[in-house]
C-alpha cells in the first residue's frame, strides 16, 4: 500500500543561502505520483499548479534577487496507521 502513496514536499524559499545566518520559509506544498505530473498548492491557496516534475516547482518560488527556492521531500512512512474510529 505504501510503495503507491503519492511523495509529499515543500518548496522553501531561502534568503542568504551558503551563509551562516540563512533564512527559509515553506512556500508551498506539493505531492508527486512515482510516475505522474507534481501537485502544488502556495501556502495562500492562490497559487496552483501540474507540473511535470516538482523540480519546476522551484522556478515558480525563486527569482527574485537573493532569493533561491528548493524542495525538502518529507520522511516516506515506514507504516500506516489508521484510527478504528475513522475505518468504521
Amino acid at each position: 500500500m505504501l510503495d503507491t502513496a503519492p511523495r509529499l514536499f515543500a518548496v522553501v524559499q531561502v534568503c542568504g543561502d551558503g551563509l551562516a545566518d540563512a533564512d527559509g520559509w515553506v512556500v508551498a506544498w506539493g505531492l508527486v505520483d512515482s510516475d505522474g505530473p507534481a501537485h502544488v498548492i502556495g501556502i495562500d491557496g492562490r497559487a496552483r499548479m501540474t507540473l511535470a516534475s516538482p523540480e519546476r516547482a522551484m522556478r515558480h518560488f525563486a527569482g527574485r534577487p537573493g532569493i533561491t527556492a528548493r524542495l525538502v521531500w518529507l520522511a516516506q512512512p515506514s507504516a500506516a496507521a489508521m484510527d478504528r474510529a475513522e475505518a468504521a
